[in-house]
């Protein structure tokens, strides 16, 4: 598959020694077709990695993967998809709006404990050497700006179940560096990520790719919930996935680590930004809830 002018410049961002050292490495990347999955394997690949792609579905993005279409639910496949593996990225997650997260939460809540407690669990019985856990922003208490702690978060987590269930994931990985010291388990947190691959269903789609569908379906007017005024950190896919590359290489000595730009913007701005794009008719509905005011990583 042709890649972006984005990926293409997006490449080369980590330092050659680094990705040196995945050559030859066998790889397991779960949710190798998703969004910032198929990124890290597509950066894997050029490095010489063997790369195992495991997921839910059938699609296949570049040709010198091993993919394998699976349910991390299961904890004897889960056992099966590390064994002999040198590194595992554990990127699979489920995404959904917020209406949707708010009246299914269990469809989000019990897989994401399933999954996240499986896949670590079988890494540490087949003794992988290194492994990176993506968590989300949503695992923050609610705040304006999301500083590292070193220790708890105090506060639940905004993204109610979803942020419960990978905050769990985060105090598993925790919890084995304490008992078994291993400390080769890093922890990241990104923020709003955008970019190829993402999930356009109107159901449990993201503000971008939810827009650029409507714009798309050519909607008239473009129907924006609240006054537009709400504030969030976006960053692209690819850099993304760098982040998550050097945090499984580096560590994050034993905490986890924020992955966004740390700029704030608008989502007014941002529906300037793809009316500068393609031309459409925007009308902000202020009866609507405009969600939380102000959602920005620092990643200082």
């Amino acid at each position: 598959m042709p890649q972006t002018r984005a990926e293409q410049l997006s490449k080369g961002m980590i330092a050659d020694s680094i990705m040196r050292f995945f050559y030859r490495k066998n790889i397991v990347v779960t949710g190798g077709s998703g969004l910032i999955g198929r990124q890290i394997v597509s950066r894997l690949v050029e490095a010489g990695a063997s790369v195992r792609s495991v997921s839910l579905d059938e699609i296949q993005v570049e040709d010198k993967v091993e993919y394998v279409k699976g349910d991390l639910c299961d904890f004897e496949f889960c056992k099966r998809m590390v064994k002999d593996m040198d590194c595992v990225f554990h990127v699979a997650g489920i995404k959904g709006s917020i209406e949707v997260t708010k009246s299914k939460p269990a469809s989000f809540f019990v897989p994401l404990l399933m999954m996240n407690t499986n896949m670590l669990e079988a890494c540490r019985l087949s003794k992988v050497d290194r492994v990176v856990y993506t968590s989300s922003i949503g695992t923050y208490p609610s705040a304006e700006i999301f500083k590292e702690q070193e220790g708890e978060d105090e506060g639940p987590p905004m993204d109610m179940f979803p942020g419960w269930a990978k905050r769990m994931a985060e105090l598993q990985v925790r919890a084995y560096q304490i008992q078994y010291s291993l400390t080769h388990y890093a922890v990241v947190r990104p923020c709003n990520v955008y970019g190829p691959g993402d999930n356009f269903d109107p159901a449990n789609a993201m503000v971008i790719p939810t827009l650029m569908r409507r714009i798309f379906s050519k909607e008239d007017p473009v129907v924006i919930w609240g006054d537009g005024t709400a504030i969030r950190d976006f960053a692209y896919s690819g850099d993304v996935a760098d982040g998550v590359i050097l945090a499984l290489y580096h560590g994050t000595g034993g905490r986890y680590v924020n992955l966004g730009s740390g700029i704030g913007y608008t989502i007014r701005e941002l529906v300037e930004a793809l009316q500068s794009v393609v031309p459409f008719r925007a009308q902000y509905d202020h009866t609507k809830p405009t969600g939380f005011p102000r959602r920005v990583m620092d990643i200082s």
